[in-house]
């Protein structure tokens, strides 16, 4: 009886997980909600914020795309990232993780009336279904049209654009 208990509280937690997924592509409608905000700086700088829910990598493909758009919209061929800041842990996007804890132990106690003593060895198994949690990138961009410099951090709007927009 314990074992179809068992199955339906993991499956029950991997669909509950399954609902928190990243939202397609977009501003976002509320401060908090996913999405991208983005905010002038100076006429050629830009700060873009994009939130979403898993793992950082596509968060953070996602905030390079609306810096390409961004570029292309006013008129510019290339972006530099001067600053990027990732929010999220590699396993933000949550999932079944199963952890193993082993221990070893032993007591002993003398008293008025006799003692005992007692050693014991314990293994644990600990099952973790969390779900995707929050992730964020913010980068801040400077934009330009012409020749594009030869730096590590300076893409091509276009490109960036017809790479990730599968």
């Amino acid at each position: 009886m314990r074992r179809p208990a068992l199955l339906l509280l993991a499956a029950s937690a991997l669909a509950l997980s399954a609902c928190a997924s990243l939202a397609p592509y977009g501003p976002a409608v509320s401060p908090s909600s996913q999405g991208y905000v983005e905010q002038r700086i100076e006429s050629d700088r830009f700060r873009i914020t994009y939130r979403g829910v898993g793992a950082p990598g596509p968060v953070a493909d996602l905030a390079l795309l609306r810096a390409a758009e961004l570029t292309t919209e006013t008129g510019n061929d290339w972006f530099e990232v001067t600053q990027r800041y990732i929010d999220g842990r590699p396993d933000s996007a949550g999932g079944f993780r199963p952890s193993l804890g082993v221990s070893a132990g032993s007591s002993r106690y003398g008293g008025r009336y006799g003692g005992f003593s007692s050693s014991g060895v314990g293994v644990g198994v600990g099952l973790n279904f969390s779900g995707p949690s929050a992730t964020s990138t913010v980068l801040e961009v400077r934009l330009g049209r012409g020749q594009q410099p030869d730096r590590p951090d300076v893409y091509d709007a276009r490109e960036v654009q017809a790479a990730l927009r599968r």
